[in-house]
């Protein structure tokens, strides 16, 4: 029987472990919130309520952030371990 509950928890657990690999990439850089929030053209405030999950990304600043880190969307959104961005 399908349980949308248990479901829902998976999502959950996915949201949190994107949020995880965002703060760890900003942190493995050495970066402050204050840095990337102004590389996105964001406030810390808003940038830190992105990081910890209270605010949901947009994808213009997925793609801006996947810029900035030169990773891909897909390693952002833990779709892959490969951080590589994709050859046009």
């Amino acid at each position: 029987m399908y349980n949308i509950y248990e479901k829902f928890s998976q999502v959950e657990k996915e949201v949190g472990r994107v949020d995880n690999r965002i703060r760890d990439l900003r942190e493995d850089h050495d970066y402050s919130q204050q840095r990337v929030a102004d590389a996105l053209g964001i406030t810390q405030r808003k940038y830190s309520y992105l990081e910890t999950g209270v605010q949901q990304w947009t994808d213009e600043l997925l793609v801006k952030l996947s810029r900035f880190y030169a990773v891909s969307i897909d390693y952002l959104l833990m779709q892959t371990n490969c951080p590589e961005r994709y050859e046009d």
